[in-house]
């Protein structure tokens, strides 16, 4: 027993709590930091592929240290910083010295590695903002397919492991691991430049990562295929990417307007399910339940949005929100929206959704022909939703024969076990008088 009177154990003991408490806290900053990190990096060795490795490089050098120095007081700086350097020196080992040193430095100030007493955030606050839009470019990037960059962005802005991806996305994970390693490779080899575009390549890049954000976020919301209806994680990724967006573009209406789309959407995802997972329809769902924080927030957003496809989505889901009662929801309104919408970005999906505006506003038989008119769209071959309208266009018209085959039909086409159960409860409530 030493001086301070503890044994053996009770030393073992501390310092195993120590060293818990030092990983926990290296794996939620990792958690927090790692899109700026792999931003800040990769602006060094312009590969987001090297630019991850030397991130997780800065990890493992954490895991090593910090249980026996202890937490930084700014851990995500040291991080940031014992990543930077590492990224020098590699450029260093891989160029001539004198020439990409000085390059470097003509965009990094350098600091001392992070046991040394000069402050590591020294280096990291100037151009972070710069850095992390850079990222969410290079990991939208039309080159990748749609599956490759919201993979990507997941794991490089969401910090989500591939583990988590290929749940989110009910993936195996051997093929999500492919599909990063893969899009990373694209990257490289397409020479894609870590920069953020101007003009013309800027607004056709901006749609791409508003199409990933808005991808992710509606896998979340209501998912394609599985036993659960909402998946809420992702969700909150998105609506995290979403913020960091709108933040980092602030004069881009658009950003807002996805942004404020989210905010309404993620809103309502409380009263969305039932006690057991099962899925309640908006007609049912408790209003109390909406989160008012993100409604207002959605509203802040909506100020800021312009006119373009997702500002409009938001103030069809504005409209919702700002209703007390279903009742009281001014369909009228809501079709107005998707028919400028529908000009906007002529969809046969936004069509249906107009379809059912219309039939709550001008009642069923309005609806009706507008939805059979959709019946040979390729795109909604295989839809779920338009056999599920129409059923209820027709159990609404009294027609409930028609409406339960309608059902049925709508249940054999969802892969998602939530939906078809309540497709057959539905139908199986369709009896002919």
């Amino acid at each position: 027993m030493d001086v301070t009177g503890a044994s053996p154990e009770a030393h073992r003991a501390q310092r195993a709590d120590q060293a818990d408490q030092a990983t926990q806290a290296i794996e939620a900053v990792f958690r927090i930091e790692s899109a700026r990190i792999i931003a800040g990096v990769t602006r060094i060795v312009r590969d987001v592929g090297i630019a991850e490795e030397l991130a997780q490089d800065a990890l493992v050098a954490a895991l090593e240290q910090w249980p026996e120095s202890g937490v930084p007081d700014k851990p995500g700086a040291w991080l940031m910083a014992t990543a930077k350097h590492r990224a020098i020196d590699l450029v260093r080992r891989k160029e001539t010295y004198a020439r990409k040193l000085a390059e470097v430095g003509r965009a990094l100030t350098e600091t001392s590695p992070p046991e040394y007493s000069e402050d590591p955030a020294a280096d990291i606050t100037a151009d972070i903002d710069d850095d992390l839009l850079r990222l969410i470019f290079t990991a939208c990037h039309p080159v990748l397919s749609t599956e490759a960059r919201a993979a990507l962005t997941l794991r490089l802005l969401g910090g989500l492991t591939t583990q988590e991806i290929a749940r989110a996305f009910l993936a195996p994970e051997p093929t999500v691991a492919q599909r990063i390693v893969r899009a990373k490779r694209a990257l490289a080899k397409a020479d894609v430049p870590f920069e953020v575009p101007y003009g013309a390549d800027r607004a056709a890049r901006l749609a791409s990562v508003l199409e990933v954000i808005y991808l992710i976020f509606n896998e979340g919301y209501s998912a394609t295929a599985g036993d659960d209806l909402v998946r809420p994680a992702l969700c909150e990724d998105a609506l995290r990417l979403a913020r960091v967006l709108a933040g980092l573009m602030p004069r881009e209406p658009e950003v807002h307007g996805l942004a404020a789309l989210l905010e309404f959407q993620a809103s309502r995802i409380p009263a969305r399910t039932g006690p057991d997972g099962e899925p309640v329809l908006l007609a049912d769902q408790n209003r109390a339940k909406w989160n008012r924080l993100l409604i207002r927030r959605g509203v802040e957003a909506l100020h800021r949005a312009g006119h373009g496809p997702y500002s409009l989505q938001a103030a069809i889901a504005a409209c919702h929100t700002q209703a007390v009662r279903y009742e009281d929801t001014d369909w009228a309104t809501i079709a107005t929206l998707y028919g400028r919408l529908m000009a906007l970005t002529p969809s046969p999906v936004i069509e249906l959704n107009r379809a059912v505006a219309i039939s709550m506003s001008q009642g069923p038989a309005a609806a009706l022909p507008l939805v059979d008119a959709l019946a040979d769209e390729p795109a909604l071959k295989g839809y779920h939703l338009l056999p599920s309208v129409r059923g209820d266009l027709l159990e609404r018209l009294g027609r409930a024969a028609e409406a339960r085959a309608e059902f049925e039909r709508a249940a054999t086409q969802t892969h998602n076990a939530r939906e078809r159960h309540l497709l057959l409860e539905r139908a199986a409530r369709c009896v002919s008088e």
